[in-house]
């Protein structure tokens, strides 16, 4: 092999090591794709949905949310109810957060397909479900925007702000709903 020929191969090695430690960082500290799993999430995420996931900056309400789940193996997407310090209710379909009423305009899809009479959330209280009157420093409560079916935080309790993995930036739609088979 020339001399020539032996550094353009070394330039080359040199770019490809640049290139992956570039995109380790980025996976570690900055953003990571994931798949969403399950119907939870659902009609804002679908099963099979491809996500960006931001570490950076602070999770706030409403924030849709990837987190290791407490009672798996597997991770969760569920959107941010309550923050540190938040006491909250449902009581007939309405949320209510330190006493004052939220709107959740995700929710409008699902609540319009009800029988009248029928609420999509049940009626709880942060301490019925928790055992805490408040969101304890360094915890979130979380829920599925499909309320009927979603495992969340009303069934696992509150989730550790340590186990977030990064809040959903991007929603990329799945491959086979464009004709790419997965």
């Amino acid at each position: 092999m020339g001399n020539k020929a032996k550094k353009e191969f070394l330039s080359w090695i040199k770019s490809m090591a640049i290139a992956v430690i570039i995109v380790i960082v980025c996976r570690q500290f900055l953003f990571t794709p994931s798949v969403v799993k399950g119907e939870s999430m659902m009609p804002n995420l679908h099963d099979g949905d491809r996500i960006i996931l931001s570490k950076l900056g602070d999770v706030e309400r409403f924030d849709e949310i990837a987190f290791h789940a407490p009672d798996s193996k597997d991770n969760y997407v569920k959107r941010v109810i309550g923050l540190p310090g938040d006491s909250l209710k449902v009581i007939n379909d309405t949320l209510y957060i330190n006493g004052d009423e939220y709107e959740e305009p995700y929710l409008e899809k699902y609540k319009e397909q009800l029988p009248p009479g029928q609420a999509l959330t049940y009626d709880f209280t942060l301490e019925e479900v928790t055992e805490k009157e408040v969101v304890p420093e360094g915890y979130l409560f979380v829920m599925g925007d499909n309320r009927m079916i979603s495992k969340d935080s009303r069934y696992f309790g509150l989730i550790s702000m340590d186990s977030v993995i990064g809040d959903v930036q991007f929603r990329i739609w799945p491959l086979d709903s464009i004709g790419i088979p997965k």
